[in-house]
């Protein structure tokens, strides 16, 4: 996605508002509805809120997930967070552009699937429901970022990766993967201990 794209953010204040919080909080529907308002929504051009805390740009983080295999992997140098390069995760996603705005559908799902479909292919059916929020401002990525945790609960293991930022993918047990949780980027380590 060129810098100059503009993407999906809500103001940090209206974040504030609804209730701040460090780490992962769980979703219920007040909270849910707060930060995922399209009245909310605002688009902007991505190299002025990579670095203003002012706005949070909304990430849909997707954990697939079938049983207790999850999936995983490594981020690789071509993806286009410099700041992420070489970390270990279990979540797919990635900026909502203006693109996804087309058509009158709603800009966030339909930039979830979007970012979902271009960077992995799942082979199965699935079920998905919105667990959580993630918000880390003791970094850089996480004070302009706020995750939106989505489960996609996978009707079998068989999703593998279609892009090369998404390296030495695949599926493990999540005990496996809490054991060497030091390796994984702070959103992966919050996810995994939710699920625990």
């Amino acid at each position: 996605m060129p810098l100059d794209e503009k993407v999906l953010v809500i103001p940090t204040e209206r974040f504030r508002t609804a209730g701040y919080f460090h780490g992962l909080r769980t979703a219920d529907d007040t909270y849910r509805t707060a930060i995922l308002d399209p009245a909310a929504y605002q688009f902007r051009p991505r190299y002025e809120v990579e670095t203003d805390p002012a706005f949070k740009q909304l990430i849909p983080y997707i954990v697939l997930k079938c049983g207790d295999l999850l999936f995983h992997y490594r981020r690789g140098s071509s993806g286009t967070e410099k700041r992420l390069d070489a970390q270990r995760s279990v979540g797919i996603g990635g900026h909502i552009s203006e693109a996804d705005a087309a058509g009158g559908a709603d800009p966030y799902h339909a930039g979830m699937m979007r970012e979902l479909a271009e960077e992995v292919e799942l082979g199965c059916g699935f079920h998905e429901r919105c667990v959580g929020f993630i918000n880390d401002d003791r970094t850089p990525v996480g004070s302009v970022h706020l995750g939106v945790v989505h489960i996609f609960e996978l009707d079998g293991p068989t999703a593998h990766s279609r892009e090369d930022a998404l390296a030495q993918a695949g599926f493990a047990e999540r005990t496996e993967l809490l054991r060497a949780a030091e390796q994984f980027e702070t959103w992966s380590q919050f996810v995994l201990e939710y699920l625990k």
